[in-house]
């Protein structure tokens, strides 16, 4: 796989990560799953932002370890304002943990506290981003320039893996904000 392959480099991570390598069937094989790069028409952005505006109420839960402003602005857009009948639940890592901390982080977790997004933080790092949006599962890929393959199905497998790797980072964001607490 080439290094300027974005999106059969994104692929072929979260058949590793979902299949666990055994050669047998690959959980995305088959399954309605959409791989988008930058330069495609609709890009990753694009795609991203029509999956969450087209998920309505339902919930978006995910690990984001980088932000950068198209990515940022479009996803608000798709997002809208607060919706009783909606959950959006997203852990920030690496590069974007650090842009939400500290008080220089304060305007921009109200902002998206405005939209009825609830943030946590975690100091750890991951490699894509993983959400679930309603039924589908979406993982991105990032490079220096930003969002680079988006990959989105609602295979089963994929969505189970997404869900775990979300439980994980919002247990770990927990516990450290625990830790933090005064007793």
């Amino acid at each position: 796989m080439a290094d300027d392959d974005p999106g059969a480099a994104l692929r072929s991570l979260v058949e590793r990560a979902v299949d666990g390598g055994d050669g047998g069937d690959r959980a995305t094989d088959g399954r309605g799953v959409v791989v988008t790069e930058r330069g495609d028409d609709p890009g990753p952005v694009g795609v991203l932002s029509a999956i969450v505006k087209g998920t309505g109420s339902s919930s978006i839960v995910g690990v984001v370890p980088r932000l950068d402003a198209t990515t940022v602005s479009r996803l608000r857009d798709a997002v809208g304002g607060p919706d009783p009948d909606r959950t959006v639940r997203l852990v920030f890592t690496g590069s974007a943990a650090e842009r939400l901390s500290g008080r220089s982080g304060a305007p921009f977790r109200a902002a998206l506290a405005r939209r009825g997004i609830e943030v946590s933080v975690h100091a750890a790092d991951s490699s894509v981003a993983v959400l679930l949006v309603g039924e589908r599962a979406v993982v991105g890929l990032f490079d220096e320039a930003g969002l680079a393959a988006l990959l989105s199905t609602s295979a089963p497998a994929v969505r189970t893996w997404a869900a775990g790797v979300y439980r994980r980072y919002a247990a770990a964001a927990a516990a450290t904000d625990d830790a933090d607490d005064p007793p």
